[in-house]
């Protein structure tokens, strides 16, 4: 090689190949495929078994049961119990107008209590608080009507005073709804009961509302 080849810088072309600083990136192609999925899917309407009431008055709150817990099931140990935390609802249907409490566990949205509003439940104030009420009714979230005892705990006073009146003029109306329809067949209990276990067995689904 004469000194004159040696002292020559090399051509971009080698460059090129040599992979220098000056190398022109490869040119990237874009993908024009398409994908069509193995398996359609179409959306399907889904019913909470709510779509004919109204909601008559909602707040947060925190749901406790009183009873046996899964590891003393027969043991007669009852104890308080936290069911969820949710919207306590309630509701009144638009056919009947016959009221009831319907309230589902956040996120799950899962039932944890379903009762008619009995004319005969009485709020009593928890012991030691001034934010929950406790009660006695036919609830009917498990699927069959079952008397539960629940608690109620609100964020403060003023909550759990405002929901006691609504929960009192609903109790007040369904009374007279009641009364309506008793004149002259069974008595207040019978009729109450049969409401009871009419209103609770409403159609409800876990699931998203």
């Amino acid at each position: 090689m004469s000194e004159q080849a040696a002292a020559d810088p090399p051509k971009e072309e080698e460059k090129a190949v040599a992979g220098g600083e000056d190398a022109a990136p490869p040119k990237e192609e874009e993908s024009t495929a398409t994908f069509e999925p193995v398996v359609k899917l179409e959306e399907v309407e889904v019913k909470t078994g709510e779509e004919d009431e109204e909601v008559l008055h909602s707040v947060r709150s925190k749901l406790f049961i009183y009873g046996e817990t899964m590891l003393n099931v027969g043991t007669g140990n009852k104890t308080w119990n936290e069911r969820g935390i949710g919207e306590a609802r309630i509701l009144r249907h638009r056919e009947h107008q016959r009221l009831r409490l319907l309230m589902r566990q956040e996120k799950t949205m899962k039932v944890i209590a379903n009762h008619a509003l009995d004319p005969r439940i009485k709020l009593e104030p928890n012991v030691g608080s001034d934010r929950s009420w406790v009660w006695s009714a036919f609830d009917f979230a498990d699927g069959e009507l079952a008397e539960t005892v629940f608690a109620l705990r609100f964020g403060d006073s003023d909550i759990a005073n405002e929901f006691k009146v609504k929960f009192t003029e609903g109790q007040k109306e369904m009374e007279k709804l009641l009364a309506g329809e008793d004149k002259g067949t069974a008595d207040d209990a019978a009729q109450a009961d049969e409401a009871a276990q009419a209103l609770s067995a409403l159609s409800t689904k876990d699931g998203e509302s």
